[in-house]
């Protein structure tokens, strides 16, 4: 997804440039998406790109203007140096002019419709955080900003809904920072302030030194939530999965189903290391091991379905009976004609309205032993009996507890 670089005009005099990156279907609400000390490089164009994906009309603009238009650095070695070298020249007071400026711009475009919400990283985190008190933004989220416990007089102004992520080995934001900027919003239930164990700074940079996958996910899906519920736009997850599924399942058309997912999907059966990243190998994986690989009385039986911002969790019993071999649940073993019934769950992330990729686990011992090729006497296992359970809590727990009788008088 390829943005464009559009003219903004200073409220002082002058103009400065932005990246603009718009979503597939053209329009949607506006995010301003606020800079590192290194410029709008390319990670920078890349996430205002991710959020685009995401349904959002993105601009992110140069704030750097002032001292040197254009700047795009690296964050290693000389890059980093000139970087410090410019932060020691910029003036935060004119950024938040130049903010308030992008905004205007921003809600000028006729691709922008309805809310614009604040994104920023690091110096950009301090950023977003001023742009609720200064701007006229709708929400924001700050990525471990630098600084913001230096402006905590700002904080009464900021009255829209924010989101904090900081990373809990960050020597610029450490826990007792933390700490002031909790105490400052002491009370506000429309501001989240989240610490992630383990990470570092720029622990979102995908590619950087600090990065962290896990902190990084669990963070995008909290900033996803704040900017639906404030901006949206608002998807149908679960008619977006059934879609998914009659396709996988129903009609078991390959292209259709992966119509219903970004460009560069993947999924992943947990159990198995079965599934496919990307779109040449998922397809490859649907078309010759999967969509047309499933028993013929292959049957999902919903048990609960959970909804967040991004993701929808599904609680099902897969049954089927094994008459052929099934490449992503027991491959390499051959049809033993046994009906099974297991447990499922499968968690699915969203990205805008596109599938990005699914997470699917189950009991495999629990299916072993169901097919016959393993004993429960000699291991901790059971077969249906764990399908069965889900549907009906009060079969027997603590079958599989030697010791369990021993309790009974204690």
């Amino acid at each position: 997804m390829a943005g464009r670089s559009i003219t903004i005009k200073a409220k002082d005099g002058g103009t400065f440039r932005g990246y603009l990156a718009t979503p597939e279907k053209g329009s949607g609400p506006g995010i301003v998406l606020l800079q590192e000390i290194f410029g709008i490089n390319a990670y920078i164009r890349s996430v205002a790109d991710y959020y685009a994906e995401e349904g959002y009309v993105v601009l992110a603009p140069d704030l750097f203007w002032r001292i040197e238009p254009g700047i795009e650095l690296g964050f290693t070695g000389a890059d980093r140096e000139r970087a410090f070298e410019l932060y020691g020249k910029f003036s935060v007071e004119k950024a938040v002019e130049d903010i308030a400026a992008t905004v205007s711009a921003l809600r000028g475009l006729p691709e922008c419709k309805g809310k614009i919400g604040a994104l920023g990283f690091c110096l950009g985190g301090l950023l977003a955080y001023l742009s609720a008190a200064h701007a006229g933004v709708d929400c924001a989220v700050s990525y471990y900003g630098v600084g913001i416990e230096k402006r905590l007089g700002d904080a009464a102004r900021a009255k829209c809904p924010m989101v904090f992520h900081m990373g809990a080995l960050d020597k610029f934001t450490p826990p007792e920072v933390v700490e002031q900027i909790r105490g400052a919003f002491k009370g506000r239930t429309d501001v989240e302030i989240y610490v992630y164990p383990g990470a570092d700074h720029a622990f979102a940079r995908k590619g950087g030194d600090h990065y962290d996958k896990p902190a990084a996910m669990m963070a995008h899906s909290r900033s996803i939530a704040l900017f639906r519920k404030v901006l949206g736009p608002h998807y149908d997850l679960s008619a977006l999965w059934e879609q998914h599924c009659y396709h996988e399942f129903a009609t078991r058309d390959v292209p259709a189903t992966m119509k219903t997912m970004v460009a560069e999907p993947y999924v992943n059966h947990v159990p198995t290391m079965t599934g496919g990243v990307g779109f040449k190998e998922l397809s490859r994986f649907y078309k010759h091991h999967f969509v047309n690989s499933n028993p013929a009385d292959t049957k999902l039986i919903p048990i609960s379905r959970t909804i967040g911002a991004d993701r929808v969790v599904d609680e099902m019993i897969f049954c089927f009976t094994h008459d052929r071999e099934i490449d992503w649940m027991l491959p390499g073993v051959k049809p033993t004609g046994k009906y099974v019934e297991v447990p499922l769950v499968a968690i699915v992330n969203f990205r805008g309205d596109k599938l990005y990729h699914e997470h699917i686990y189950w009991d495999q011992a629990s299916v072993l032993v169901q097919i016959g090729i393993l004993d429960p006497k000699l291991l901790p296992v059971a077969g249906s009996e764990t399908a069965k359970k889900v549907v009906d809590e009060t079969n027997p727990s603590n079958t599989l507890m030697k010791r369990w009788a021993e309790s009974a008088n204690a």
